[in-house]
């Protein structure tokens, strides 16, 4: 249950965030902070999310990983501490109340500076997925208000002012319930970092075969480690992680009007018969159809997603 005074400062910045959301679209000027607004239900919306952060403004969401899935709603957030697909549908929105949500890409270095100065904050405790919800910090809406507030300020103020904002939300969150999860995220050797290396890599050669052996030793760990990590964590194994981000990058490239018959190759597919076999299970329709229909079907999103 939200606090009154909770209440309070999540409706400021619930009114904020809906005032630019129309100003700015989802995109907007500060690098990694985007806003989203619906005034209804959603359908599938499929995200490559990077090590961010989102709060739930108002309405809700489900989400999944694998075969895990979860809701989130107002006054609640989600932290992902690695690069990981996620299936998303929005389930409360309308008109007079849509749903809002801001998303903050976090710097995993910049984790891991506060935890060098600050060595007494290192969590020793269970690992996490790379998904993790929870009841919205108190003291993050006077940041996150403050950051909203810099996009209608430029040169000094925002240059000075942004990283110093950034800054103080890695420290709130650290403290934090979610803190346990972002202190994964940002401890170089924690299995969630190495993992974390390793699907940044395939989320960047994603059209590259790869040997498990070769990703084993880039997380520096046993196959056998591996493998249990990678799972746990982003509830994929490689291959699937990987046979993902190639579909959504093929979908990608299709709504930016890319023939049907060169995606498959561009992505790293080499038979047209099993991309066309992989985007129907994964998407429900072939390539061609899909093409025709996702523009006022399905919400496609790249990189941390509210």
């Amino acid at each position: 249950m939200v606090n009154i005074k909770a209440e309070l400062h999540l409706q400021q910045l619930q009114d904020l965030a809906d005032q630019l959301s129309l100003k700015f679209g989802p995109e907007t000027d500060i690098t990694g902070l985007r806003l989203t607004r619906a005034t209804e239900p959603s359908g599938t919306i499929r995200a490559l999310y990077d090590t961010s952060f989102c709060i739930v403004l108002q309405g809700a969401k489900v989400s999944s990983i694998g075969e895990w899935e979860f809701g989130y709603r107002q006054g609640e957030c989600l932290f992902a501490s690695v690069n990981v697909p996620v299936t998303s549908r929005i389930v409360e929105a309308k008109e007079d109340a849509p749903y809002l949500a801001l998303s903050l890409s976090i710097d995993p270095m910049m984790i891991s500076e506060l935890l060098l100065s600050h060595p007494e904050m290192v969590y020793s405790g269970p690992k996490h997925l790379a998904l993790v919800t929870a009841q919205i910090p108190g003291d993050l809406y006077d940041p996150f208000y403050r950051l909203l507030q810099l996009l209608n300020q430029t040169g000094e103020d925002r240059l000075v002012l942004e990283p110093m904002i950034r800054r103080e939300i890695c420290w709130r969150l650290l403290r934090s319930p979610l803190g346990p999860a972002l202190q994964q995220a940002g401890l170089k050797d924690s299995e969630t970092a190495r993992i974390g290396t390793v699907t940044a890599w395939i989320k960047a050669n994603y059209s590259k075969p790869f040997k498990v052996s070769d990703l084993a030793e880039m997380a520096n760990m046993s196959q056998a480690t591996f493998h249990r990590y990678f799972k746990n964590i982003t509830q994929l194994t490689p291959i699937q992680f990987q046979k993902q981000v190639r579909l959504q990058e093929a979908r990608r490239l299709l709504l930016n009007h890319q023939e049907v018959a060169n995606v498959g190759y561009e992505v790293g597919y080499e038979s047209p018969s099993q991309f066309s076999r992989d985007y129907r299970k994964l998407f429900g329709a072939p390539p061609g159809k899909d093409k025709a229909v996702m523009r006022s079907s399905v919400a496609i999103e790249v990189g941390g997603e509210a």
